[in-house]
């Protein structure tokens, strides 16, 4: 895969992940295990995003 529909991939799902975090927030009842490994993901792919913007 080239690296720009890496990144390109990367970001849609960093966005995604937040999507969910605020669908989750939104609930009555929000799941906080949930909402953790979901912030953990996209905290993960964010570090890996900037990975790649610093060693270009």
């Amino acid at each position: 895969m080239a690296l720009s529909a890496h990144l390109e991939q990367l970001s849609i799902k960093h966005t995604a992940l937040e999507t969910q975090i605020q669908q989750e927030l939104r609930n009555p009842h929000p799941d906080d295990l949930r909402i953790s490994k979901l912030k953990k993901e996209k905290l993960h792919i964010k570090d890996e995003l900037e990975s790649y913007e610093t060693s270009s």
